[in-house]
């Protein structure tokens, strides 16, 4: 399979994927049994990978990175990759699933709580009702123990499950996967907040608005304690060095 185009930006490489070509991917890793780690892109990621050379050193040991937002989808355009389009997690998640259901591939949960996870796995039940779930957990709020995380790598092995969506949030969620890349046999999709939504337990912004790359906005609104640093600190420096490289792409 050929990789996806791919280029830099701000010093990280992203993927100029589709849902069908990212689905295609996944699903051929998986008939073999290979451990991989696939990424979703944000402003937030490329951020703090330019702050942490081990979060750094976690997008660049993925076998994919998404455009999960649309200012990626925008620079990945603004440098070349014209056919470049949005990839976002609920809704990879779902093309995945679809996959899973129709080649009987059994899948993973990995992340957030019981209540999340009963609610998701209820739901996505009703729509894929041939869907195999052979593994969920919700690890608990703190690092775990070798003993823990050992047990985990166990029992995800034991299940049978061969794509195991990821749902730690931010770069926990990427670092863990690079940490467990070759001892996970199956395809690690870090989906973050996917859960929460395809659970119903968070509201999504509506689609003229992810489409705008208004998202964030959205997201903040709705949390604003745990996002207003994040999105206030981070948005207009990304703005400053995107348009900065851009230019810089355009004259070299």
């Amino acid at each position: 399979m050929p990789r996806p185009e791919r280029r830099t930006i701000l010093g990280i490489g992203v993927d100029a994927t589709s849902y069908e070509d990212a689905t295609v991917h996944v699903m051929e890793w998986a008939r073999r049994g290979e451990s991989r780690t696939v990424c979703l892109g944000v402003v937030a990621s490329v951020m703090e990978a330019r702050e942490s050379a081990a979060y750094r050193a976690a997008l660049e040991s993925a076998d994919m990175v998404t455009p999960d937002g649309m200012p990626l989808v925008w620079m990945l355009r603004g440098l070349g990759a014209r056919q470049a389009s949005r990839v976002y997690g609920p809704d990879l998640t779902i093309a995945v699933l679809r996959a899973s259901e129709a080649a009987g591939m059994a899948v993973g949960f990995y992340g957030s709580t019981e209540d999340v996870l009963d609610r998701l796995i209820t739901n996505l039940l009703r729509q894929f009702p041939r869907l195999e779930v052979a593994f969920r957990e919700a690890p608990p709020f703190r690092p775990l123990s070798r003993e823990e995380a050992d047990a985990a790598v166990r029992a995800i092995g034991k299940s049978g499950a061969r794509i195991l969506f990821v749902g730690l949030g931010g770069a926990k969620q990427d670092l863990w996967m690079a940490e467990h890349r070759g001892r996970v046999p199956a395809v690690m999709l870090g989906v973050g907040a996917a859960f929460d939504f395809l659970a119903g337990t968070k509201p999504q912004a509506p689609r003229w608005m992810q489409g705008a790359g208004l998202e964030w906005l959205f997201r903040l609104a709705t949390e604003p304690r745990r996002l207003w640093r994040r999105y206030l600190r981070q948005n207009p420096r990304f703005a400053f060095l995107a348009v900065k490289q851009i230019i810089g792409a355009r004259f070299s």
